[in-house]
């Protein structure tokens, strides 16, 4: 029997405790996520004891053992155990990332997740901005609840082929704020993961949507990824940046996370890349800043009517340096396109509908198409058949 949980009931159901929240160190062992630099790992015979433990907040717990007791093991096992069960069906896990709020991390998010619905594909969308969700506003289905049945929570479908999961749907109001620490916002997440029901066929691709920054939360959700896929973790990460110095500072640390973390980059995306509309979408003041929109576009029609079908542009953030296009090459990772400032894309967005289908001749519906198309091939998903097929290769 289905029923809906409330946020309070969902809060005394998370059974979530500090010591499970781990991340992988830099010399490859388990550590608490606010370990000191340098962590030998909690199962190590020197943890607690380490010159890299001193101050740490781990060190007591380390060092009497209660990261590597027998229960502590057996539940770590048992935790890798669901994760890797609740994402066995999902082919691909792309994480969309940015350093910087405000660049169209969920714009992006749920665009690519509109596009890749509407080509056939199998798609899950989950919010972890625990937060700041505007996932559901944008994938128009605000107001909605999520409901918990014995395969676990059932995600609210935007169509038939686009799952969405997010807090959103737990709170009793929509502009309640969430004040939850790390250790809450991590428990959340991997709720998340292990009991979402994305349905019986699985998933083609599951896009997650993050926060700003390179904080609790992506260590946390890269850490379940890297146990629920046996060490392969995410399949890739799409970074999203505007093309000025002060986002592309904050985007590269977010691309030294990934190298520190081994999460593939996919390609960086330029949003925001400058102004494009249509001439005859554009409004016109005089220079007394009086509206001569209607006068101006009538005299385009009557003079020259082929002018109203161009593209206006404007540069509204100016590049820095070589922009976005030269920070991939300094990278070594894939520029996969730049999306201009489009009203429609905006609008898109507010109206919770799928950019490409509802504006397929809007400036940025072309580049938007080009970068699914690098993703899919990027990430390609091969029926059972093509799978066979493989497979008999792999053996021949």
């Amino acid at each position: 029997m289905k029923m809906y949980v409330p946020l309070l009931h969902f809060m005394r159901e998370l059974h979530f405790q500090i010591q499970s929240d781990i991340m992988t160190s830099s010399d490859g062992v388990d550590a608490p996520s606010d370990a000191n630099a340098g962590c030998v790992g909690p199962t190590s015979q020197d943890a607690g004891k380490s010159s890299a433990c001193a101050g740490c907040p781990n060190q007591s717990a380390c060092s009497s053992g209660a990261f590597s007791s027998p229960a502590a093991i057996a539940a770590k096992e048992k935790e890798v155990a669901v994760l890797r069960t609740s994402l066995s069906d999902v082919s691909h896990v792309i994480l969309v990332l940015s350093g910087k709020g405000g660049v169209g991390k969920s714009t992006l998010s749920t665009q690519l997740s509109q596009s890749l619905s509407s080509r056939g594909y199998s798609v899950g969308l989950l919010d972890v901005d625990i937060c700041g969700p505007s996932i559901p506003r944008m994938a128009g289905v605000v107001g909605r609840t999520v409901h918990q049945s014995q395969s676990g929570w059932e995600p609210v479908y935007a169509n038939p082929n686009l799952a969405v999961m997010s807090i959103s749907f737990l709170l009793e109001e929509g502009d309640a704020a969430v004040v939850w620490r790390g250790p809450r916002k991590n428990g959340l997440i991997k709720q998340f993961l292990t009991e979402t029901d994305w349905g019986s066929d699985g998933l083609d691709y599951l896009i997650i949507d993050t926060p700003p920054g390179t904080s609790d939360e992506h260590i946390s959700i890269v850490q379940y990824l890297n146990d629920a896929r046996s060490g392969c973790g995410a399949s890739g990460a799409i970074v999203i940046t505007t093309p000025e110095e002060v986002s592309m500072a904050d985007v590269r640390k977010e691309l030294n996370f990934c190298k520190k973390t081994n999460v593939p980059v996919l390609g960086i995306i330029e949003n925001m890349s400058g102004l494009q509309m249509r001439v005859s979408d554009l409004s016109f003041f005089s220079s007394e800043n009086s509206d001569c929109t209607t006068n101006v576009l009538a005299l385009l029609r009557e003079k020259c009517p082929e002018v109203l079908s161009m593209i206006a542009a404007a540069d509204v953030f100016p590049a820095s340096g070589g922009g976005p296009r030269g920070m991939a090459e300094k990278f070594n990772v894939p520029y996969l396109g730049k999306l201009p400032l489009d009203p429609n894309l905006l609008k898109a967005c507010e109206d919770g509908v799928s950019f490409v289908e509802k504006y397929p001749l809007s400036p940025a519906a072309s580049p938007l198409n080009a970068i699914v198309d690098k993703i899919i091939l990027a990430l390609p998903v091969e029926d059972d058949e093509d799978c066979e097929q493989n497979n008999g290769r792999m053996q021949e």
